[in-house]
């Protein structure tokens, strides 16, 4: 008998531990959902005011995504995506599931396997956006509180006459207006602790981890507000091509102080962003660089050897445009012929050659507007094997020197024979 209770015992703790172990096995399947007594609308409703945090940039990896096959600090540039599926519930009220995408640069150390890769939510996100419809829930649901009006309260007495200077209070500090946030999480904690801080006189101090913590925040909200890959265009007017060659036909001109995030660099080009997975190039010295980045990367000016040490002018003259260009076809222009100074010299590559064709149009600018009626632009005719010839119109040249072109958008409005000669990108149609 005694034998039949132990197994009896035993035998009602194993299922007592199995249905145990079927509940922790739905909870964390249902971990991403969560049952809400409001109905399907009213939860849709609640949504479209937590939309804005559904996208966005990731600070960093760590505490949002899963380690998968690399370790997470191999990773670069985090976004996430996160879709929201409202249901009606049978039994009452809504259920709502959320899913969230994490998408990464991995940096391959070989370079080979380098792409964007997809990696598993950890769940933070997707609690954050149940907590916000939560929050978001109770705050329609709650009572409206009476507010006094101007008539019911007390005036109070007017303050002795001071001075002017003593009586205007110090501005407080003031957070972003409209910070690029993934969670409102983020600038409850910011702005509760700024409440904390405000205090200090009256209210006891905070431990070290809190201070760490608002410390670790601030510095989320201040990377999101303003990311520090950003690249600044200097002037407008500025063409974003897409690939990088002086030929490339321009997708657009960005105007200036438009910034664009950068994803690589060369000596020439910064590739960058242009929206979602849309991609473009700009000329590097037409964009501020993030700070330690140079504009340029050229050598210090005591190892350069100057363009103009490179080339002598050999002939000057008017006459028929020598291509088939459209805006010069038939027209007369200057012509300009040189050669290098020293055939033994050094081979001079495409930056030397736009750089003495940048000196040769400036120094010919004030001659070209005098004899507008004569000559339409210029003509610059690299005379050696390897040579070329570049023309520009009188009124691109203009614009570049009232300051509306810059210096990459007057290279696009030049017509090159052949590209390969003026483009260290390679060989490229003309214009």
């Amino acid at each position: 008998m005694m034998s039949r209770s132990k197994t009896l015992v035993r035998s009602a703790a194993w299922l007592g531990l199995l249905a145990l172990a079927g509940v922790c096995a739905q909870a964390q399947s249902n971990a991403n959902e969560r049952t809400f007594p409001q109905s399907k609308a009213t939860l849709e409703k609640a949504l479209k005011t937590v939309q804005g945090t559904l996208s966005g940039r990731l600070p960093s990896l760590e505490g949002f995504a899963k380690p998968g096959e690399h370790p997470l600090d191999r990773y670069q540039r985090g976004y996430y995506q996160t879709t929201v599926q409202i249901s009606a519930n049978p039994s009452g009220g809504s259920v709502v599931r959320v899913s969230t995408k994490v998408t990464a640069w991995y940096a391959d150390p070989a370079g080979a396997r380098s792409g964007y890769q997809l990696l598993t939510s950890n769940g933070r996100l997707e609690a954050d956006v149940l907590d916000q419809l939560s929050d978001q829930l109770a705050a329609v649901s709650a009572p409206a509180e009476k507010v006094p009006t101007s008539a019911s309260l007390p005036k109070p007495p007017v303050p002795p006459a001071t001075d002017t200077k003593s009586a205007v209070s110090a501005p407080a500090p003031a957070f972003p207006e409209n910070p690029r946030t993934f969670s409102s999480a983020v600038t409850q904690g910011l702005a509760s602790q700024a409440a904390i801080s405000k205090d200090q006189g009256n209210a006891p101090k905070p431990d070290g981890s809190l201070q760490a913590e608002a410390a670790s925040l601030e510095e989320v909200l201040k990377n999101q507000a303003h990311p520090k890959n950003l690249v600044a265009v200097k002037k407008s007017g500025t063409p974003v091509v897409a690939t990088p060659s002086l030929t490339a036909k321009p997708q657009f001109l960005a105007s200036m102080h438009d910034e664009f995030e950068m994803l690589n660099f060369n000596a020439d080009w910064v590739h960058v962003r242009i929206s979602g997975l849309s991609r473009g190039w700009i000329w590097r010295n037409s964009v501020e660089m993030p700070e330690g980045i140079p504009d340029t990367d050229a050598p210090p000016a005591s190892s350069l050897t100057p363009a103009a040490d490179l080339f002598h002018v050999i002939r000057e003259e008017a006459a028929p445009f020598p291509g088939d260009w459209e805006p010069l076809r038939s027209k007369n222009v200057k012509i300009i012929s040189v050669q290098k100074t020293d055939d033994n010299a050094k081979e001079a590559g495409p930056k030397d050659r736009l750089e003495y064709a940048e000196f040769l149009l400036e120094k010919n600018y004030a001659e070209l507007v005098q004899k507008s009626q004569e000559l339409a632009g210029i003509v610059v005719i690299f005379d050696s094997a390897d040579g070329g010839m570049i023309a520009a119109t009188l009124p691109a040249l203009q614009q570049w020197k009232a300051g509306t072109l810059s210096d990459s958008a007057l290279w696009h409005k030049c017509f090159f024979d052949p590209p390969e000669t003026f483009d260290s990108a390679g060989p490229a149609g003309s214009q």
